[in-house]
Formats: structure tokens, sequence, C-alpha cells
């Protein structure tokens, strides 16, 4: 008569053990993920609903915008759009900002990828010295340079001009955008830009055809970010714009639709102009975002 014996329990990660620690983890995973879900859509709404309450302003009139500033309007009114275009002289402004952002964003761009090309991949004396500077200057107020800039700028008759306020938003977005690119062309490969050279390219036309390319999402997301900032800019077109009406900026339009109001109280119009300048902003994020998102993580991933 043979004597049949249990074979002993497992108690290590594939039995009951394993199985709680599993269960628990993934309980505290699924608290952590509920929570940070809750935290991006509460963030989310902070950002959002200001936007969309202002959009929703711009066609409302001055009565629906106090009585109920939270409803939906009873009628598009679109004639506030038309008049903060036309009265309120928003078309030129608009027209004004486009031509100092569109010139200064591809001088920012090309000098920038430019000089960080050459800082990231080329070793030479002084090459961290310079990096360095474009890296101090990140930190720098630029409150403190107005008043020097202001003079330099009228010796040179640059002021109340569309190039003068170029060339001094390509200074200002120079340090940020030499250090973003910098580190995005070190994590390029090597090889390819050897291949080119052994092929006979130069490093000019290395650099064009073959590593600019390459840095497409890297120049979209500093591109954005540089758009935004200059875009939105009021400091320096306020200091250097002082003597023209007609070269005037956007955000230098607001602020003159806004106190030029009074009591006149002409709020439908004032939204209408606010989004008229949020327009090219949201529509810049919308299109890139995709590309903007994978030129801030691929650094990260190779």
């Amino acid at each position: 008569m043979s004597v049949q014996t249990k074979p002993p329990a497992v108690t290590g990660r594939g039995g009951a053990g394993g199985k709680g620690g599993r269960s628990g983890e993934s309980g505290e995973g699924r608290v952590l993920n509920v929570f940070s879900h809750g935290v991006l859509v509460i963030w989310g709404l902070l950002v959002t609903m200001p936007l969309l309450w202002a959009v929703v302003s711009s066609f409302k009139d001055d009565g629906e915008i106090f009585g109920s500033p939270w409803g939906l309007p009873s009628a598009l009114h679109f004639d506030n759009w038309a008049r903060a275009w036309d009265k309120a002289n928003m078309g030129q402004y608009f027209f004004n900002s486009l031509v100092v952002v569109g010139g200064s964003l591809i001088g920012t761009m090309l000098l920038g990828s430019m000089a960080a090309y050459v800082l990231a991949r080329f070793d030479f004396p002084g090459n961290r010295f310079i990096y360095f500077l474009f890296v101090g200057g990140m930190g720098f107020p630029i409150i403190l340079a107005l008043v020097p800039l202001f003079f330099v700028m009228k010796n040179m008759a640059l002021l109340d001009t569309y190039h003068g306020l170029i060339l001094v938003y390509i200074a200002y977005s120079l340090p940020f955008t030499v250090f973003f690119l910098s580190g995005f062309f070190k994590t390029l490969p090597s090889s390819v830009a050897e291949a080119a050279l052994i092929d006979g390219a130069s490093h000019t036309r290395t650099f064009f055809q073959v590593m600019l390319p390459m840095a497409k999402p890297g120049l979209i997301s500093v591109g954005i970010f540089n758009f935004l900032g200059q875009w939105n800019q009021y400091l320096l077109p306020t200091v250097l714009n002082v003597g023209d009406p007609d070269k005037k900026v956007l955000t230098q339009g607001l602020v003159a639709l806004a106190v030029s109001q009074g009591y006149k109280g002409d709020w439908s119009g004032l939204f209408a102009g606010l989004t008229i300048a949020m327009l090219p902003v949201l529509g810049a994020y919308i299109i890139f975002q995709r590309q903007v998102v994978a030129g801030l993580t691929a650094g990260a991933l190779k």
C-alpha cells in the first residue's frame, strides 16, 4: 500500500503571495493612473476654459457679456470682428506682426541651426566658451538692455522699422535656439555625415541636405517655441516702435484698443481682437503638435 503525499505549496512568485503582490502593485498603479489623469484633466480645463470663454464672448454683444457671461450668445455677432479688424486697425497690426515674426523666425532658425550644428559636431578652441555665452544669454534679463538697446537702434536709424525689430527678435531668440538645437544635433548619428563627406559632399552640403532634414522634429519644436515667444512679445516693440503707429505689432494694437476705449466699453470688439491675436498661435500648435512632442522626446529616446 503506497502513501501518496501532496506536493508542497509553492509560495514563490507564481503562488498566492506573488499574485497578492502583483494585485497590490496593480492597484497602486491604477490609483496613481487615475490621480495623474485627474490632474491632467483639471489642468486642461484651467488652460482651455479662458480661451473658450474669450472666443465665445467675441460673438456676443456688450449686454450679453455682462448679463450672461457664461452663457452662449443668442446670435453670432460677426460685426464685432469686422469692427475690430477695420476701426481698431487690427488688420494693419496683424500684417505688421506677420512681417516681423516671419522674418525673424526665418533668420533665427537659419542662424541658430548653423551655430548649433558647429558647436555640437566640431571641436575647436573656444567651443565651450561660445556655447556657454549662448547659455548665459538665456539668463540675461532683457529689461536691463532696453535703454542701451534703444540708443543703439536710434543711432543706427533702426527705430520704427521692420528690419530693426526683426534683428532684435533674432538676437533675443538665438540663445534658446542654439541651446536647444545643439543638444538635438548631438543625438544624430555621425555615420551619416561621415558617409556624405566620404562621397565628396562639402560641409555646407552635408549640413543643408543631410543633417538639417534629419533634425526636422527639433527644428519644428524650437520653431514653435520661437513663434510663440515672438508673436506674444510686447516689451521690445513697445520700446523700439515709439513713433510710427502704422508699424505697431498686434500686442501693441490690443493694448491701444483697450486703452482707447476709456469709458465707452467696447468689450465685444476687444474680445474679437483678442481672438484674432490668438488664432495664429492656436493654429500653429494644432497643426504641429505631433512634431513638437516628437522633437521634445527625441533626445530622451535616443
